[in-house]
């Protein structure tokens, strides 16, 4: 098992629950991390700590309460997703070779609002059409 790899999941993971809970106009706070993870306080907070510690993420304080801190991500976790979303485009190319270019738009689109609809249901939002 090539531990680095795990690692790197792992931090782009938490780096993309904060980057989805701050588009969502929510505080990326360790809780509301674990949430959007699906994960422990605990184990959210040792995530950030990583992510943080290897310049992805930052902690601030927060505009609202200064005893709460929040998430953001740095402009070196913007550039992890990216890597992360050009390696996963070029694993989506692999997966749907032979699909015409309308299959794979379908397919997108459909797993798109497959997210956007469980981002809804589990965060009590309305659900785009």
């Amino acid at each position: 098992m090539d531990h680095r790899a795990t690692e790197q999941g792992r931090l782009v993971l938490v780096t993309e629950a904060v980057l989805a809970l701050t588009r969502h106009g929510r505080e990326a706070t360790v809780n509301a991390i674990a949430d959007e993870i699906g994960i422990d306080q605990s184990g959210a907070s040792r995530l950030v700590k990583s992510a943080a510690d290897a310049g992805y993420l930052e902690m601030r304080t927060s505009a609202t309460d200064g005893r709460r801190r929040h998430a953001t991500v740095t402009a070196s976790g913007h550039a992890l997703l990216e890597d992360a979303h050009r390696w996963q485009e070029q694993v989506f190319d692999q997966l749907t070779d032979g699909w015409s270019e309308q299959r794979r738009l379908d397919f997108q689109r459909a797993m798109t609002s497959l997210i956007e609809r469980s981002h809804a249901l589990t965060h009590d939002t309305p659900t785009p059409h």
